[in-house]
């Protein structure tokens, strides 16, 4: 396993995104970071490297600049809110299975992690289209040549003090977080223990190719 991570992070305009990346240049086993965007992001740090691509549909011409890395946090990911399920399954699992195939071209041996969410649906047979498109995604990034492939299934996430992409409405959220927490430990958790885990994960792996809330917050605290 690798002794330093240098990670590849998508979807660093985002509250998860941001936080990971927070996560990764203040930890000292990450030793440099690339950030691919569509529009620049305003982050400045001695170990930060950026590429703006605007098509996440054609990642092919950044091959070559993708080599080298040992993990990838794909955290690049929409809400299914008022989407169709063509629309939905464009935007999460064909943008995703193709990013994830040039990575897998350019840096066999990387880490992939990929941001998923609670109550994804491994049979891709449920209800709920957007746990269905999900599952999908998560099984087909599993078939892929990488080292190791993991999903990450967050739910409720306290977010990070002081990060700009947190979503406004987490102000009115975030002194309830000692109660949701006792109540849902299934279901809530912090973005900084997100972070943290997929880190740990890169480093260590894991025993368990998703990673639930319980999970999540076991790799993070070390217990």
């Amino acid at each position: 396993m690798p002794d330093k991570i240098h990670a590849i992070i998508t979807g660093v305009t985002g509250m998860v995104g941001e936080g990971v990346l927070h996560e990764c240049l203040q930890h000292p086993a990450v030793e440099s970071v690339l950030i691919v965007n569509r529009k620049p992001s305003g982050f400045s740090h001695p170990k930060l490297k950026e590429i703006i691509h605007e098509d996440f549909y054609n990642l092919a011409p950044l091959a070559g600049e993708l080599t080298g890395y040992n993990a990838c946090f794909f955290c690049l990911g929409v809400s299914a809110i008022g989407k169709d399920e063509v629309t939905y399954y464009k935007l999460t699992h064909t943008l995703t299975l193709h990013a994830a195939e040039v990575m897998c071209q350019a840096s066999p041996e990387m880490t992939f992690c990929y941001i998923s969410g609670s109550g994804t649906d491994s049979s891709e047979r449920g209800r709920a289209m957007w746990a269905r498109v999900k599952g999908k995604t998560e099984n087909d990034l599993m078939r892929l040549p990488f080292r190791q492939v993991y999903a990450f299934r967050p739910g409720y996430l306290h977010p990070t003090k002081g990060l700009k992409n947190t979503k406004p409405y987490y102000r009115y959220l975030s002194w309830m977080f000692p109660f949701f927490r006792t109540l849902f430990p299934s279901f809530v958790g912090t973005l900084a223990e997100l972070g943290q885990a997929m880190i740990k994960v890169a480093q260590h792996g894991y025993s368990k190719k998703v990673l639930e809330v319980k999970d999540i917050y076991k790799v993070a605290n070390g217990a």
